[in-house]
């Protein structure tokens, strides 16, 4: 449970007189500051920092043009408006962190600029997340007082940076950058009684937009009184996206929404209990510690994760999070990145810095070892087992297609073989305004066209709360996992009565290789017109006579199934993924030839790794 207002109030008033350049005083600090360019694992680091430090001195920064803020508007792309937003922050991090890190004042000018630049625009907000319309626009807060995700980040990188550079800015400056940030992020969140809707929310915006306000109102807030009030507010926020959590401390928006609000959780938490003394902390308890473990339960080793909904394969665990919670609650995860200035293509200031600052040599990369892991209130399975250095995984899921960022990927699943998922989950499609209305299901990532799931009579899922899968059983065994869900309400057809998924998966280390069994049991109140269970890769499958295999670059995945029960046809899939970046997937159909009311259909798969050269 986290503190109550009162204790919140006791605890701010009384805190000491907030330290120089607080929270990142350690970056005042000759000593530190020192170590910082000398250690190993932050060459890397450094260097693109003076790099992109030395592009953003030489030239102007990009305008944010009208054009280029309506296109959103006008055909629901982002990109031409957050290419150039996201550069400007680009430059900011790399100008103000060289200038602090190198003791340079040579990037001031340029960084002044930049700033000046910034409280120029419009909004901080994306247009993707402003009211859509002029009309609706006028009808709730104005643009500049919107604060979302990308608005609070940066309040918190100019609150942060004012603190930081203090009087080596001009009093032009500290005067702008204070006035901004008030108008634009203190006011509206400290004196607006109308809740953001993100304060009412368990998704990870809960967690990014209330942990930047805070560490923004910690960073420059003189009135105890109003700071009271704001961290209060803040922390309610906070309580909320908590409770977004299972008990079990799984996230449904997976690691790459845990690795973002959780993040901002606990960048905020440690600066209150630095703020506090210690009086205020917001990292106790059983729970907290679960969801700190949670990557741990779905990572697959070499930066991979277990990747439902809208998360990537390779979802970004900023690495001074995973050395800080390692410290905080002694389980180190294996495999962490070292740190690197281009790590977060929205470059952060949260998320950056604390790379920068709180990443240990000493615990970064290293092996992941086995796991085996059941989530019951995700409805999620995670088998994994490293053999010789690499992994073999399976990871089924249940629970509902009205999830935050859905997919309708009711009895999906994942097969990893040697650092690849040959039987995949495609992860996010390119976000538009399309793409997070009307028209979600109609883009490959999020329909159960572009999952591992079946069809009946040509109809896929549907999406919604009342749409689920039910767990009968699971039961781990010595060598695998047994898995069984109910899929009859994930489908809106009126002809099935029941439809029940079960998987059975074993390990077999002797021969380096896994078997899976996936047995779906149809039972229709009339013959279907067509039956289909769909495979979903990023690899093509070769077919044979009753087999299709998969070959990955270390290991590959054979399907065995009956020739006079199903027919395989491979579709290529063109798609775009998160970023843009074209991609082809490749489903492959198993279309029944028989049509009984009631079958039941076996797919037989083999992963297997690849002896070594």
């Amino acid at each position: 449970m986290l503190p109550s207002f009162h204790t919140i109030y006791r605890a701010i008033k009384a805190a000491p007189p907030r330290p120089a350049g607080f929270p990142l005083d350690v970056l005042l600090d000759a000593g530190r500051l020192r170590q910082l360019r000398a250690a190993p694992h932050l060459q890397p680091f450094l260097a693109k920092m003076r790099e992109e430090a030395a592009r953003a001195s030489a030239t102007p920064p990009p305008a944010l043009t009208f054009s280029q803020f309506r296109m959103f508007e006008a055909t629901g792309e982002r990109y031409t408006y957050e290419e150039p937003y996201f550069d400007r922050r680009r430059r900011l991090l790399a100008l103000a962190l060289t200038v602090a890190v190198d003791g340079d004042d040579g990037p001031l000018p340029a960084l002044e600029d930049l700033i000046w630049a910034i409280c120029d625009e419009h909004s901080w907000a994306l247009p993707a997340h402003l009211p859509l319309g002029h009309e609706a626009a006028r009808a709730t807060r104005p643009p500049r007082q919107v604060i979302d995700i990308f608005s609070s980040h940066t309040g918190h990188a100019l609150a942060e940076l004012l603190a930081l550079l203090g009087e080596r800015l001009s009093p032009w400056l500290r005067h702008r950058i204070r006035s901004e940030v008030e108008e634009r992020i203190l006011q509206p969140f400290a004196s607006d009684v109308r809740p953001f809707h993100w304060e009412h929310t368990h998704s990870n915006w809960a967690g990014a937009c209330a942990g930047s306000v805070g560490m923004t109102a910690l960073a420059i807030e003189d009135d105890r009184e109003r700071l009271a009030g704001i961290i209060g507010r803040v922390v309610q926020t906070l309580e909320s996206f908590i409770e977004g959590f299972s008990e079990d401390g799984g996230f449904i928006e997976g690691v790459e929404g845990w690795g973002y609000g959780f993040a901002f959780y606990v960048y905020f938490a440690d600066a209150l209990a630095r703020f506090t003394g210690g009086r205020l902390d917001l990292l106790q308890g059983e729970k907290i510690q679960q969801i700190a473990d949670f990557p741990l339960a779905v990572a697959l080793g070499n930066g991979t994760y277990i990747n439902y909904a809208d998360t990537p394969e390779r979802a970004r665990y900023h690495p001074g999070l995973g050395c800080y919670l390692a410290r905080r609650f002694g389980q180190p995860l294996s495999g962490l990145p070292a740190p690197s200035f281009r790590y977060d293509h929205s470059y952060r200031w949260g998320h950056i810095s604390r790379d920068l600052l709180w990443s240990e040599d000493a615990a970064l990369g290293g092996q992941i070892g086995d796991g085996s892991y059941y989530l019951p209130d995700l409805s999620w399975v995670v088998e994994r087992r490293m053999l010789q250095g690499r992994a073999l995984a399976f990871s089924a899921k249940g629970g509902h297609n009205g999830e935050p960022h859905n997919h309708n990927d009711l009895g999906h699943f994942i097969l990893h073989v040697g650092g690849e998922s040959l039987l995949a989950d495609l992860g996010p499609g390119i976000y538009t305004r399309q793409y997070f209305g009307g028209q979600r299901y109609e883009d490959i990532h999020a329909s159960s066209y572009g999952h591992s799931v079946p069809l009946i009579n040509g109809q896929p899922q549907q999406v919604g709360r009342r749409y689920d899968a039910r767990v009968l059983h699971y039961e781990r065994q010595p060598a695998g996992v047994r898995f069984v869900l109910d899929l009859t309400h994930a489908y809106a057809s009126d002809e099935l009565d029941s439809l029940i998924r079960s998987f059975d998966w074993q390990i077999d280390h002797e021969a380096q290789a896994a078997t899976m069994v996936l047995r779906d049991s149809f039972r229709l109140s009339a013959p279907p017109t067509s039956l289909e269970e769909c495979l979903i890769s990023l690899r093509k499958p070769t077919l044979a006579e009753g087999t299709a295999t998969w070959e990955g670059i270390l290991g590959n995945v054979t399907l065995r199934f009956d020739p006079a029960l199903l027919e395989p046809t491979v579709d290529p899939i063109p798609s775009f993924g998160l970023l843009g970046t074209p991609t082809t997937a490749y489903r492959l159909r198993l279309r029944a030839l028989t049509d009984r009311a009631d079958q039941v259909l076996d797919l037989r798969f083999r992963c297997a790794l690849k002896t070594e050269p």
